[in-house]
């Protein structure tokens, strides 16, 4: 697959943040932001992101993401957030995410996740940032993580 139709301006915004919250960069900053775009896609780890509304919808996931998630970039972009998340773990993500926004970041964020034929994933030392424009307003949330575990299918 080649890459899908992102938003730069969004990606741009991404990174930045990464960088402002974190003190470093999530991958190689250099050439244009299409260059870092590809970067980010193709890159060993995975990065996904929403826009603040009401309900959130993912707006953003990469390669990793995608595959780990087993959907396409139509599908995983027209997900509400919370349904990366079975029912019972959605209390937990939504107090994390409140962490988030009250602190900017977090590096330790641990929880269950679901892809969309079922299949349940612990996802642990994943890191939590808030997505901020120029300016520094708010405008979403992303997370990168690179360890998770398989977990047994529910009977």
């Amino acid at each position: 697959m080649g890459m899908p139709p992102v938003d730069l301006t969004w990606l741009r915004w991404l990174l930045d943040s990464h960088a402002l919250w974190l003190k470093r960069d999530l991958v190689d900053r250099g050439g244009d932001i299409e260059a870092q775009s590809e970067r980010l896609f193709h890159a060993p780890f995975v990065v996904v992101s929403h826009a603040d509304s009401e309900d959130p919808v993912l707006n953003y996931g990469n390669r990793r993401a995608l595959d780990l998630w087993e959907m396409d970039w139509a599908e995983f972009t027209a997900t509400p957030s919370r349904l990366t998340a079975e029912p019972v773990n959605r209390d937990e993500r939504a107090r994390m995410l409140r962490r988030v926004t009250a602190h900017g970041f977090v590096t330790d964020y641990r929880g269950v996740r679901i892809s969309r034929s079922g299949r349940r994933f612990l996802v642990e030392r994943a890191t939590v940032w808030n997505v901020v424009d120029e300016g520094g307003r708010k405008r979403g949330q992303a997370a990168t993580f690179s360890r998770w575990t398989p977990l047994a299918a529910k009977n």
